[in-house]
């Protein structure tokens, strides 16, 4: 065995450091829902985050707890105005206030850089609502500008896949006739202000819906043969970028190829009611951890392959008093003590190519009820990646 050099030693810990760095560095965040009456303190959840280093959250309302709690710890908020209080928006004198006392008052401490105008509204049937959205989204806007925020906090709403009124084949993804006089002013705002466009996209709705026809290895992201689109001949492996393609293809035919489209919500519930084909711990862990290996290869969709994807996992916790079926209270990816509802394999293409390394034998899992056993992890993942480099002199 050859005695190393100093500088060799340097060269071989840096490159492992950057492995490890990538398979950290995700370009994903997650969604804190707080519909619970038995979840952590906000300051238990921000050591847990900074913990697993997840450093974007996407919250539902603008918690002033969570906001000091999570001060100093380097983590992106978008937080939220909920439906209720979209029409006071438009009041300018309103818009700032809410600015002032929700944005303004935390900065610099906690990173806040997107704000959310109401969730799901053009999806709902409240077509004064609607007819709010964009004049609100435009007077928040105009209140960060007089602010001098504006270049730090955007605006924008997040979007159901049901404001579509045709998915398939991707080429052709549309919306719905409608929701024109709706989509056409809110695209030209996201065009003007840079803002992006957030859908929550949900495969497992699509399975759950028809589990004889959709393909699981399709929507779980597994071998299969894909869907090719007949119009531009791309091949799809998985339905999540099939769903996000046909919103580029939505938004292009309204006349916009400067916007950038993000996941605001995906996830696959672990327990259901009987009728809820798929709703599995298994199955949970295979989407979200599949989605994460997509993530950690810095893939765009086929249709914009040079666009990386930017997902917000759905969801942080479990949520015992969201109403709706079983599945809507176990989408979380911990219980409310801080355990994992099951675990998440990284077993990233990034450490793979090292001679001797098998990525099947070690594992990163988030478990998030220690910083320390992070640690160890990566403490695993460097201790066989220094031995494989070991046994090649």
């Amino acid at each position: 065995m050859s005695i190393f050099s100093s500088l060799e030693l340097f060269f071989i810990f840096s490159l492992i450091a950057g492995q490890i760095l990538q398979i950290l560095s995700l370009n994903i965040g997650i969604n804190y829902g707080q519909i619970a009456n038995n979840l952590p303190s906000p300051s238990q959840v921000s050591e847990l985050l900074q913990s697993l280093s997840i450093n974007k959250v996407k919250l539902y309302d603008a918690d002033p707890n969570v906001l000091s709690a999570f001060a100093n710890s380097n983590i992106e908020f978008i937080i939220g105005i909920g439906n209720e209080n979209v029409a006071n928006m438009i009041d300018s004198s309103q818009a700032k206030a809410w600015i002032q006392q929700n944005v303004q008052s935390f900065l610099p401490q906690t990173k806040i850089t997107c704000i959310t105008v109401g969730n799901e509204i053009l999806s709902g049937k409240d077509t004064s609502l609607m007819s709010n959205l964009v004049p609100a989204m435009q007077s928040l806007h105009g209140a960060l500008v007089s602010l001098g925020l504006d270049q730090q906090v955007n605006i924008t709403t997040a979007h159901s896949l049901a404001i579509l009124g045709n998915s398939y084949p991707p080429s052709s993804g549309s919306f719905l006739q409608n929701l024109a006089q709706y989509i056409q002013p809110l695209l030209d705002f996201h065009s003007k202000t840079n803002s992006p466009f957030l859908i929550n996209v949900y495969p497992y709705f699509a399975y759950k819906a028809s589990p004889d026809t959709v393909s699981m290895e399709y929507v779980l992201f597994q071998s299969n043969q894909g869907v090719t689109d007949p119009n531009t001949n791309l091949n799809y492996d998985n339905m999540l970028y099939a769903q996000l393609d046909s919103v580029y293809s939505a938004i292009k035919a309204m006349g916009y190829n400067d916007i950038n489209v993000r996941v605001s919500e995906t996830g696959w519930p672990s327990k259901g009611d009987p009728d809820e084909a798929g709703a599995t711990v298994e199955n949970a862990a295979l989407y979200n951890g599949n989605l994460l290996k997509r993530l950690e290869m810095n893939q765009g969709t086929p249709l914009m392959p040079n666009t990386p994807l930017s997902i917000y996992v759905f969801a942080l916790f479990n949520e015992d008093l969201k109403p709706g079926p079983t599945s809507e209270r176990n989408y979380g990816l911990f219980y409310p003590n801080n355990t994992p509802v099951y675990n998440i394999d990284l077993q990233g293409s990034g450490i793979s190519g090292f001679s001797g390394f098998s990525p099947s034998s070690t594992s990163f899992i988030v478990t998030g009820s220690s910083s320390k056993q992070v640690v160890i992890s990566l403490l695993g993942i460097l201790g066989s990646l220094i031995c494989s480099y070991i046994t090649q002199f």
